[in-house]
């Protein structure tokens, strides 16, 4: 059981990572970001996968 927080709304994690809701949306869309919602909504992103994809991610 993880001891830190794992889920956050988009704009939470937008503001914690530096990445646009457009990008984190765009993952989620990819199935690269797990999310949490009803009806096609995004409640919660999973910022595990956030950081996974921002590591993976070269800088230009």
């Amino acid at each position: 059981m993880s001891l830190t927080k794992s889920w956050y709304t988009i704009d939470e994690a937008s503001s914690k990572y530096g990445v646009s809701v457009t990008q984190i949306q765009q993952w989620a869309d990819q199935g690269l970001v797990r999310t949490e919602g009803e009806n096609g909504v995004i409640a919660l992103v999973n910022s595990d996968d956030i950081e996974l994809k921002l590591n993976l991610t070269p800088s230009v």
